[in-house]
């Protein structure tokens, strides 16, 4: 019984040592998410305030607008996350100041944002919308979010266009952009340049998210320049 009472232990301990590891990458994914996108935002924003500070006072007003609102939400999401990371110790509830995680209720959010960054973006919804899996939900979300900010940071001139399609037993999710493409991995010859941007690590961290659920996730080039990212990951139950 020793010996097999040691055995129960370690195995308890090396499960809650992976409980903490996935954890971990977790919430590191979750803080690429959110500094990656909404610092992007601000830098286009600000530069955009800049160059019609003068000429277009009001223009300059609301684009410095859009960089608060984009630092609030940083700010608010990892509050959340590091609240994860370090609960209050006299137990506080400050789930009132927190937002909630982002899923696909908040993409005509997200799509403004981007769009008025710079870069038009037309979705389209096929299928009938139905409740999702809260994970499933805010992987969806993320993978729109990584794909239009990097296009937003490196596609000048370009548009972009979403499609999130409830198949009967999956939700499939699409983004294609015009434009350079910045992807980095299989798809992106080593040398080009993108491996500094965070782009590979993105969608590294986007393939693991997405991956949990037993879906699968594409991303590569496309001709003619721009790329485009497909998911798809099953609902179960559907």
């Amino acid at each position: 019984m020793g010996e097999r009472g040691w055995l129960l232990e370690r195995e308890r301990e090396a499960a809650a040592r992976a409980a903490v590891g996935e954890e971990r990458a977790r919430i590191a994914r979750e803080l690429h998410d959110i500094v990656s996108h909404n610092v992007s935002v601000m830098i286009v924003q600000t530069a955009a305030a800049r160059e019609v500070l003068t000429a277009m006072p009001d223009t300059a007003a609301t684009a410095l607008t859009e960089v608060e609102k984009a630092g609030r939400t940083t700010m608010t999401e990892l509050r959340h996350l590091l609240g994860l990371l370090a609960p209050d110790a006299a137990g506080a509830d400050d789930d009132a100041d927190l937002a909630p995680q982002p899923t696909l209720s908040a993409l005509g959010p997200l799509v403004d944002r981007i769009a008025f960054a710079g870069l038009p973006v037309e979705v389209r919804v096929s299928g009938e919308p139905r409740p999702l899996p809260s994970g499933i939900d805010v992987t969806a979300y993320r993978v729109v979010q990584e794909a239009l900010t990097n296009a937003l940071k490196h596609g000048a001139g370009g548009k972009a266009e979403v499609t999130i399609r409830y198949a009967e037993r999956a939700l499939r999710v699409e983004v294609l952009t015009t434009g350079p493409s910045v992807l980095t991995g299989d798809a992106v010859p080593r040398g080009g340049g993108a491996e500094d941007s965070g782009a590979g690590r993105g969608l590294l961290g986007l393939r693991q998210r997405v991956a949990v659920y037993g879906g699968q996730l594409d991303a590569r080039r496309r001709l003619g320049g721009g790329f485009r990212v497909r998911a798809r990951i099953p609902v179960a139950g559907a």
